[in-house]
C-alpha cells in the first residue's frame, strides 16, 4: 500500500523555476493578492454594519494601484493594477459568521508570505495558502466566478440556516486586472491542515468511470488517489454510530442543496492521517520548524463541520487531533480523517450535458461521473455511505454469547 509523504492540499512547490498564470510571474500575483486584499479589507471597515440586501450581492468595487502609489494606495514593486472586490457586504457577513474579525483576515493573508501549493487540478488553476493554515486562495475561471456570483444570495440562505457543512466557505471573490489581463481568485477554507502528514489523500466522486490515479499522479510524492484507488487500498474507513450518522447526516443535507443549485461533478477531498504512522514519524504539529496550533474559524474543521451536538466536536477539536474526525480501519488502525465537498462551481446547465452525452455513447451512462444532478448526488452518497463510511458494528452480550450456548448445546446432545 503506497503513501504519501508530503501534507496540506499538496504540498509547496519546490520549483526553482518560478510559475507564471496568465503571463503574470507567482511572485507577482502573491503581492498584488495582498495589497489588494489589504486595501480593500481595511477600507470596509469604515462601512457601518447592517443587514445584508439584495443588491449588495451584485456590488463590484475597484480600486487602481499603480506601482508609483497614490493618495489612497502605497507603491509596490509590481506591475500596476486593478483590484475588484465582488459583493464586499455580503462576504463581510460570510466571514463573521465564521468569526473572522477584519484583523485576523488581514494577518492571515497579508502578515507572512503566501505559500504556492504544488499539484495544481486539471483546471490548471493556481492554490496559495495562508501561513497559519487558515485559508486557501485559488484562482478560478471567468464561468466560475460568474456562477458563484449568481449562488451568492442561496448561498447565504443555506449558511444561516446550517453553518456546519462539509461545502466550501467562501470568504471572499476578487479579480486583479493587469496588462488586459484578468485574473479572479476566491478565499476558501483550508480543509487539509499541513501539520498533520496526510498519509492517504483522495479526490472521490462515488464514479468508476475512468476514476483511477494516473501513473505520473502515483509518482508524485503526494498523490491524490481516485475512487477505485480507495476500493483496492481501504476496506472502509470505520466510525462509531454517533459520528457514521453525522457526517452521513451532514453529506445528504449538503448533496441536496447542490442538487437544488443544479450543481454536479464535485468531489470528497479525503485525508488521511494514520495516528500510529504519525508518532513514529515524529511529524505532530510540527510545520517549518515551528509547532502549530489549531485552526481559529468557527466550523472550519472536520469534527466542528458534521452535523453533532456539538459536544463531540468540543471535546476532540485539540492541538493534537487537529479537528481530525477519529477513525479506524478494519485492522483496528487508529486513523484521523479530514474531508470537505470541493469543485462546486460547476452548473450542469454549462458544458456538461454535452460531456455527459458523449460519454454515454463510449461507456455505460449509469457510472460516468457527469450526470444529472439528483443521479450524481445518490450515487455520491450511496458510495460513500457503503464504500468509502462504514459503522462500527458494535454487538451485544447476547449475540457474543450465542456461538458458545450453541456449541454447549451441541456438545450436551452428542
Amino acid at each position: 500500500m503506497s503513501s504519501s509523504n508530503e501534507n496540506g492540499v499538496s504540498g509547496s512547490s519546490n520549483n526553482s523555476r518560478e510559475k507564471t498564470y496568465k503571463k503574470t510571474t507567482s511572485s507577482a500575483l502573491k503581492g498584488a493578492i495582498q495589497l489588494g486584499i489589504g486595501y480593500t479589507v481595511g477600507n470596509l471597515t469604515s462601512k457601518p454594519d447592517r443587514d445584508v440586501l439584495m443588491q449588495d450581492f451584485y456590488v463590484v468595487e475597484s480600486v487602481f494601484l499603480p506601482s508609483e502609489g497614490s493618495n489612497l494606495t502605497p507603491a509596490h514593486h509590481y506591475p500596476d493594477f486593478r483590484f475588484k472586490t465582488y459583493a464586499p457586504l455580503a462576504f463581510r457577513y460570510f466571514r463573521e459568521l465564521f468569526g473572522i474579525k477584519p484583523d485576523d483576515y488581514l494577518y492571515s493573508i497579508c502578515k507572512e508570505p503566501l505559500i504556492e501549493l504544488s499539484n495544481p487540478g486539471a483546471s490548471g488553476s493556481l492554490f496559495y495558502l495562508t501561513s497559519d493554515d487558515e485559508f486557501i486562495i485559488k484562482t478560478v475561471q471567468h464561468k466560475e466566478a460568474e456562477f458563484l456570483q449568481k449562488l451568492l444570495p442561496g448561498y447565504y440562505m443555506n449558511l444561516n440556516q446550517n453553518p456546519r457543512t462539509l461545502l466550501p466557505k467562501f470568504y471572499g471573490l476578487y479579480c486583479i486586472q493587469s496588462g488586459g489581463i484578468n485574473i479572479r481568485l476566491v478565499v476558501m477554507n483550508n480543509v487539509l491542515p499541513r501539520s498533520l502528514k496526510m498519509h492517504y489523500k483522495y479526490d472521490l466522486k462515488g464514479s468508476t468511470y475512468k476514476r483511477r490515479a494516473s501513473r505520473k499522479e502515483r509518482e508524485k510524492a503526494c498523490p491524490t488517489y481516485k475512487d477505485l484507488d480507495f476500493v483496492d487500498m481501504h476496506d472502509g474507513l470505520y466510525f462509531d454510530t454517533e459520528t457514521y450518522n453525522a457526517l452521513m447526516k451532514t453529506l445528504q443535507r449538503d448533496c441536496r442543496v447542490l442538487e437544488s443549485f443544479k450543481i454536479m461533478d464535485y468531489s470528497l477531498l479525503l485525508g488521511v492521517h494514520v495516528l500510529d504512522q504519525g508518532h513514529r514519524e515524529g511529524d505532530v504539529n510540527i510545520v517549518d520548524g515551528k509547532r502549530t496550533v489549531g485552526q481559529k474559524v468557527l466550523y472550519s474543521t472536520a469534527m466542528e463541520s458534521i452535523q453533532g451536538d456539538g459536544k463531540a466536536a468540543e471535546a476532540l477539536t485539540t492541538d493534537d487531533t487537529m479537528g481530525g474526525i477519529p477513525a479506524k480501519t478494519h485492522r483496528d488502525e487508529k486513523l484521523l480523517i479530514f474531508l470537505g465537498i470541493i469543485d462546486i462551481l460547476q452548473s450542469y446547465r454549462f458544458m456538461k450535458k454535452l460531456e455527459h452525452s458523449w460519454k454515454a455513447l463510449v461507456y455505460d451512462g449509469d457510472t460516468v461521473s457527469v450526470h444529472r444532478p439528483s443521479f450524481y448526488a445518490n450515487r455520491f452518497l450511496k458510495f460513500m455511505g457503503s464504500r468509502v463510511f462504514r459503522k462500527i458494528q458494535l454487538h451485544t452480550t447476547a449475540e457474543l454469547l450465542l456461538p458458545l450456548f450453541l456449541q454447549l448445546y451441541k456438545n450436551h446432545k452428542l
